[in-house]
């Protein structure tokens, strides 16, 4: 079907380095949907580093989702609340962008999706960014491999590809964004999860201070792990496709047979109780140390940060798959042996929750081993070389399914979509409007200025508790527990 002449016209065309995009335009805001930053990860591109996109002739469409990273759907009850979105095509590093439409000069917000390295892509509806171009943001999303594509321990193939793909994605940002009306000199990277995790390692990274001057971590802290034990899960497929795990042996198995292996050998596991799941490997480029390390002494402390987790993380994993109820003797004498939990520690816990269940308890447990203690502890080595930190955390509890605070129930409100079916089944019915007016707001005045509208982290321990019917700063919130920890 042509589009009218008089449509036509109207259709914003940038012109990039590999060529010329044509978007398209409604309510004020610029779309480019599905704009390659790096060539197609395929043929003799597969399991290497990404390189430039060879380019186009004549004009290139830009109005429809691009191709997305090859992965299963979740699983275990998660299903039902995280959508998946599959399009299917070659050149999966590719990005979105939508900018006002008479975009100048503004800030750049870059989001990094989440998913467990496995999961998630650019091209789902909650991620949507028309709202922060409304709010006058030139919004850029990218897509990255993932799962064994991105994150395999191969011989004869480069380590962190997913990570190496965002790196890419933001030197492309630094190149050619001003062409969209924004500002390269004022980038902020946010993402949660997966994402947070990846801007984390990239934060730590030498080249990251002329990539980005401002980052936002929303529940997922830094960190790699040693090749060998990042490389467990890949054995397992190697296993599992009875192929030897080397680049070569991966190189000529389909897609689908890849995915098809991941979901084998992960079955069961989970980022809270564990099990085979992927990770960064240390060890070369992009991840040279391993990143909490490199933070903590003091890496990227040019870069404005604002960083924080939900109350209740665990409950994404421990609700839906019914483990809230079956963390029994056993398994929690378990858990505490895996997370070297003394007795000190979980007297303190239950004193200071004595209602809580055996599941409660290891989730919250849990949580603060992976998220809270290190947030606190990431904020205090800044403060101590007077690095700009916002520490946040998202209390507002969810009615549905009895989610509360679940880890990703803060997504809705950072990109203000409460109305978006994606968030229906985490938030339910009748989801606090005003927390997300807040909470995005938050966001979008960090990007602009640095300043998310409470004070940043000094000795007292501010934390900004979004919730409803009204959010405070707390200081020092659930010190005893953090303490206990020392």
């Amino acid at each position: 079907m042509s589009v009218p002449p008089e449509v036509e016209t109207k259709r914003p065309t940038v012109s990039i380095s590999a060529g010329r995009v044509r978007g398209t335009a409604s309510d004020g805001i610029h779309r480019f949907l599905g704009i390659p930053y790096a060539a197609a990860p395929v043929g003799p591109r597969r399991f290497d580093r990404p390189v430039p996109h060879p380019g186009w002739s004549g004009v290139r469409d830009a109005d429809s989702m691009g191709p997305t990273a090859p992965q299963a759907p979740y699983r275990g009850g998660l299903e039902s609340l995280l959508p998946t979105v599959t399009v299917e095509g070659d050149e999966v590093l590719n990005l979105n962008i939508w900018a006002p439409a008479d975009a100048t000069g503004l800030p750049v917000m870059v989001w990094v999706h989440g998913g467990s390295l496995a999961h998630g892509a650019n091209a789902l509806p909650g991620y949507d960014g028309s709202t922060f171009a409304r709010d006058g943001v030139v919004f850029v999303a990218p897509n990255y491999r993932l799962a064994s594509e991105g994150f395999s321990v191969l011989a004869g193939a480069p380590r962190n590809l997913g990570l190496a793909d965002v790196l890419a994605a933001l030197r492309w940002v630094r190149a050619e964004i001003a062409a969209f009306g924004g500002d390269p000199e004022r980038v902020t990277v946010f993402g949660e999860s997966a994402g947070s995790i990846l801007l984390g390692a990239l934060i730590a990274h030498p080249e990251a201070e002329s990539l980005c001057t401002r980052a936002i971590l929303q529940s997922g802290m830094p960190g790699a792990v040693p090749p060998a034990r990042a490389g467990r899960i890949t054995r397992l497929v190697a296993k599992r496709l009875g192929r030897a795990a080397t680049r070569e042996a991966f190189a000529d198995v389909p897609a689908a047979e890849l995915v098809a292996a991941e979901q084998a050998v992960t079955a069961g596991g989970n980022p809270m109780t564990g099990g085979p799941g992927f990770a960064l490997a240390v060890g070369e480029d992009p991840v040279p140390v391993e990143p909490f390390a490199a933070l903590l002494a003091g890496a990227g402390s040019g870069i404005g940060l604002l960083i924080g987790s939900n109350a209740e993380e665990y409950r994404l994993w421990f609700v839906p798959t019914g483990l809230l109820h079956r963390v029994g003797p056993l398994l929690f004498a378990g858990a505490r042996l895996k997370f070297r939990i003394g007795r000190r520690i979980l007297a303190v816990y239950r004193a200071e929750r004595p209602g809580a269940s055996r599941g409660e308890l290891l989730g919250t447990l849990a949580g603060d081993l992976l998220l809270r203690l290190p947030i606190n502890r990431l904020a205090d080595a800044r403060l101590a070389r007077e690095a700009p930190t916002h520490v946040y955390e998202f209390g507002w509890r969810s009615p549905a399914r009895d989610l509360g605070a679940a880890h990703a129930m803060e997504l809705p409100f950072v990109f203000d979509g409460l109305d978006l079916p994606d968030w229906r089944a985490l938030t339910g019915d009748a989801p606090p409007q005003r927390l997300a007016d807040e909470m995005h707001a938050a966001w979008v005045r960090f990007a602009k200025t640095g300043d998310p509208g409470w004070e940043p982290w000094d000795v007292r321990r501010p934390v900004r508790v979004f919730d409803a019917p009204e959010s405070s700063t707390v200081l020092a919130p659930r010190e005893v527990e953090r303490a206990v920890w020392r």
